[in-house]
Order: structure tokens, then sequence, then C-alpha cells
């Protein structure tokens, strides 16, 4: 899957560092359940269960804390596309802009936030670590992407960052302008990141199906790909494009 990859461990272990519920699905579902195709041992960490997320419209909470139904999905769609095993933190959610409060992810000391990846990490022993790029301008991908790298940095493995490539990028701010213009990341020059970065290209086309219904699961967000034209969904969900950190 990943052609430099010399793993350590038969099967190989993979351990994704991520913010939120549905970063694992909307950034990296495809690339979980192609390691899980291949027999790997999966590991998925979320630092936040993504309180100072909007609930979809229409979306009933039911009386409950919006947090609550995001670990929820987040262990549903976890489960979908065939993770070995989920570590939660304990930090919150920074959310998009403003100050950062007490005991959020950007509020934390970010040794503390690499102290909390890393101890994860010696106990997956992974072979590979994987994190968001940060290139849609979100706060909390850049402090886990930061505190990833260095984890695995640390320990010797190469670490990829799953990439959103300029490209794409620029045709989901044109169509989003007309379609959803109130989006925050709107606000964003340049979101992407250079096409000339990526370094791997995986054709993940045949776990398409598995990663819609993965998508479906995290009923409570709207997805970056919601109305979005059949081929650019089609371009953004059946690749995907890694950066070796």
């Amino acid at each position: 899957m990943l052609p430099d990859l010399n793993p350590r461990h038969d099967p190989p272990r993979l351990l994704l560092a991520v913010a939120h519920p549905d970063d694992e699905t909307f950034g990296c579902g495809s690339v979980l359940a192609h390691a899980s195709s291949l027999g790997w041992e999966t590991t998925v960490l979320c630092a936040t269960r993504g309180e100072a997320g909007e609930p979809a419209p229409g979306f009933d909470l039911a009386g409950r804390p919006l947090a609550e139904h995001r670990e929820r999905e987040l262990w549903a769609a976890a489960a979908l596309l065939g993770v070995t095993r989920l570590a939660l933190l304990d930090f919150l959610d920074s959310g998009m802009d403003g100050d950062p409060v007490p005991g959020t992810l950007c509020a934390a000391d970010p040794l503390a936030v690499t102290d909390a990846v890393r101890t994860v990490a010696e106990d997956v022993d992974p072979d590979v670590v994987l994190t968001l790029d940060a290139a849609d301008g979100h706060r909390d991908h850049a402090r886990m992407r930061d505190a990833a790298v260095a984890v695995a940095t640390e320990r010797g493995v190469p670490a990829y960052l799953q990439a959103l490539p300029r490209s794409l990028m620029d045709r989901w701010v044109a169509h989003m302008v007309t379609a959803r213009p109130e989006m925050a990341h709107l606000q964003y020059a340049e979101l992407g990141t250079p096409d000339e970065e990526v370094t791997v290209v995986l054709d993940s086309s045949e776990h398409l199906a598995v990663r819609e219904q993965a998508i479906a699961l995290h009923a409570s967000q709207t997805s970056p790909y919601e109305g979005l034209p059949p081929d650019l969904r089609r371009d953004f969900l059946a690749r995907d494009h890694l950066v070796r950190a």
C-alpha cells in the first residue's frame, strides 16, 4: 500500500491521529478501509469529541450533548472501516476561530499534546503514522499533525499526511462559494496542499461504497462532500493523496 514501508510487524500496524470524530472518515476513511482489507492492524487516536461542531440541519439531538452523538458515530464508523482499536483523548474541540478556551486542544501546551500521542504510540508500536495535513485551515488538525509527526520522528517510523490537493480544493471552493457561501472554510486563501508535494496517490475506488456508508454514519455532521457534483465527489473519495512528512 505504501511503496517505501518496511514494517517490523506482521501484519503491519498503522496509527491514525486525528482531532475530531469524522476526521477518520471524511479525511482518511479509504486508507483505513484499504489497510483493513490487506489485514493491517489499524488504530485511530482521536483527540476530542467534537463539542464545537455544528449539528447538521434537521439533526435531532434528542436532548443529548452533541459530543455524545459524535462519539457514537465515531465508534460506528471506525467499526465499519475495519479499525482494530479506537483511543479517545480528553481534549475539547477548539472550534475554528476565537481564543481557545482552557481544556481545548489548541489551549493545551503542544508538548502535552505530543506526550498524549506518544503514550498511545508506545502501546501501539506502529509501523507508520498517518494524520491530516491540515491544509483545510483547521487549527486542531494542525495541532494533531505536528504532534503525530513529532512522535513518528522520535520512533523512527514514516509519517504520512492525508492531503487535500490544491487543484481539488480550488474546484471545491468554486462550487461552495455558490452552494454554501456561509462556510467558514471559504475565508482561507489557497486551501489545500500544492499538487506537486503529493508523493503517493492510492486508488481507493474499490472502497468507495464502504466509505460512503461510513460518511452517512456521521449523521450529526454535514459532510464536506455534501451536494458536490458527482465527478468532483468521486475525485475526492476514490483516490487518496498522501504526503511523506
